[in-house]
Formats: structure tokens, C-alpha cells, sequence
């Protein structure tokens, strides 16, 4: 994919993959949120699109409310096949997002990047995406896959169960930090903590690598000031907003409002992200939590859109 951003093609142009009604009525909702703030859209740099056969794994998880997910009921809002997933966020004006996907053991890693980069070439809209694991020869695999063209990469701390400061991973990190490539890393100790969660960690590959642009998946919940405080320290790193200030969220890990005006004044490094498909919620319910907060209009453009759009290129 080019520098320059491709606009997303019509979906009446591919009736197969054509958005379901109730898709389409909320996506008039989503459209006139950003279409309200003057932007072309929306950048989501958290969405999942992954093989089928491992994304129906995840969703049998969800399912039957792993651990990993605090034991919370969590119905898949948009469970459908790949061609209508990605017309939805076509359909809400989405001119960018991701294919996060990330392994849980040794050997996984380059399988998935494979795919991913498949993804991204028939997928206009998708920021080529790939993911790492603590393993023999993950440096040449993360320097393949930035060479082929890889936008952003997905380290998921929780689900793989490894240190993000293991030596292992010392030099893809600093190839990482090189080329200037964006990772999105869950490791917050939300839904549920793991053995390597927190800040502590990543605190540790940052002073090794202050250059890495680290974007920490919502927003770091549960430990968002202490997040924060990585943010306000380091300057490439960003956070994501997915599933931050929503009901459900609010509910379990609620964002502390004492921290908000810390939030505004990293406003510049705050990015978009729902966690598409696999959201218990309407897509929607993510923008109308963050133009509950206040910031303004000029903070809600900035992380719905431009941040992104600056970050990638866009």
C-alpha cells in the first residue's frame, strides 16, 4: 500500500460482501458523527482480521468467557464473514484500519505476517499489518516483514504470556524503533492481569528503545495513569482509546476523570480504536463514549482521524 491512502471503494460494488441493514442504519449514525467534526472519515487502528479458522477460535473464546476476558459475558456484535466485516467499516466511513493478530506460542508468528500481508494486498483500506513473538529468528521475520511493507505491528503481552522486555525480542524492538513502524501492544492488565502485564515491562523497553513508537491498546486499562505517566515520559509513545469510556468498560475498569485533563494534553498522541469485530456493543457506542468526555471537538478530530492520518501517512 502506497503513502497515499486509497478512499474506500463503494460496497454496492461488491454485493457479495454487502452490509446488513441494521449495519447500514447505524452506520448514517456513524457518518454524521465524523461528518459533524468536518473530517473524511474515521483511521481505527484496533480492529481484528485474522484466518478465519483462528478468529473463530478467539470468538469461541469469548464465547464461553475465558479467563483472559475476566470471566464478562461478551457477545461478538459483528460475528460475520471477512468480506462483510470489512464492508461495515467500509459502510461507517473507516478509510483506515488494521488487521491486529498475534500469536500464543512459538512458531505462529511468520504464518500469521503471511497472511496478513495477503490481507492488506486485496484490502485497500487495510494498513499492512504484522505481529512478533519471543523466539529464535524473530528479528529476521519482523525485518521481512517491514521490508515487504508492513504499516504496524500487534505484540499482545496477555494472550502470548511473555515478557515484552525478554532479550529475545531486544533486537526486533530496536529495528522497530529504526524504521519508525508503530506497535500496537496490549498489555494492561485488562480484561483480566498475566504473569508480564503492567507497566513495569514496557517501562523497561522503553528506556532500551525511547524511540519506539509504542501505541498502548486501551488506553492501558486498568493501569491508564500509570500509562500515562509512560506517555507524558516518553514522547513516540501513543495510546488507543479501544473500548475505553464505554458503558461495559465503565463498569469493570472505569477511567479515573481525576486523569482527563492529563488525557487532553497528550490529545496529539491518542488514537482511535474499537476493537471491531469483537465488540459486546454497537460499533457506534465507542464514538459517542469519547464525544462524552468533553475534550472538544478539536481533541475528537484529532483522535478520530488526524493523529492517524499523520502517524501513517495517510
Amino acid at each position: 500500500m502506497s503513502d497515499h491512502h486509497v478512499p474506500p471503494s463503494d460496497p454496492a460494488d461488491s454485493p457479495e460482501a454487502a452490509p446488513t441493514t441494521s449495519a447500514s442504519a447505524e452506520a448514517a449514525e456513524v457518518r454524521r458523527f465524523w461528518g459533524r467534526l468536518g473530517l473524511p472519515g474515521l483511521v481505527d487502528v484496533h480492529t481484528h482480521f485474522m484466518p478465519e479458522r483462528v478468529l473463530h477460535k478467539v470468538w469461541d473464546y469469548f464465547d464461553t468467557q475465558g479467563p483472559l476476558i475476566g470471566g464478562a459475558e461478551w457477545p461478538i456484535t459483528y460475528r460475520a464473514e471477512e468480506a462483510e466485516r470489512a464492508a461495515v467499516l467500509r459502510e461507517f466511513g473507516v478509510r483506515a484500519f488494521t488487521s491486529m493478530l498475534y500469536p500464543h506460542k512459538p512458531g505462529m508468528a511468520r504464518w500469521l505476517n503471511g497472511w496478513a500481508a495477503d490481507f492488506a494486498a486485496r484490502t485497500p483500506e487495510c494498513l499492512h499489518t504484522a505481529t512478533l513473538y519471543p523466539e529464535p529468528g524473530v528479528e529476521a521475520y519482523v525485518r521481512e516483514a517491514v521490508e515487504s511493507g508492513a504499516r504496524v505491528f500487534k505484540a499482545h503481552v496477555q494472550v502470548g504470556a511473555y515478557d515484552p522486555a525478554d532479550e529475545l525480542l531486544r533486537p526486533a524492538w530496536g529495528l522497530l524503533a529504526e524504521a519508525g513502524v508503530p506497535v500496537v501492544i496490549h498489555c494492561g492488565s485488562g480484561p483480566a492481569p498475566g504473569k508480564h502485564t503492567g507497566p513495569e515491562p514496557v517501562a523497561r523497553v522503553l528506556e532500551r528503545h525511547p524511540r519506539l513508537r509504542l501505541i498502548v491498546a486501551h488506553l492501558g486499562m486498568p493501569e491508564y495513569e500509570d500509562f500515562l505517566d509512560l506517555a507524558e515520559r516518553f514522547g513516540e509513545v501513543r495510546l488507543d482509546t479501544t473500548m475505553a469510556f464505554t458503558d461495559f468498560t465503565e463498569q469493570i475498569m472505569p477511567f479515573p476523570r481525576r486523569a482527563l485533563p492529563r488525557l487532553a494534553a497528550v490529545g496529539d498522541r491518542v488514537l482511535l480504536g474499537s476493537d471491531f469485530p469483537n465488540i459486546p456493543y454497537p460499533y457506534l457506542r465507542q464514538l459517542q463514549a469519547l464525544e462524552g468526555l468533553g475534550l472538544g471537538d478539536t481533541w475528537l478530530r484529532a483522535v478520530c482521524h488526524d493523529n492517524a492520518a499523520v502517524l501513517f501517512g495517510l
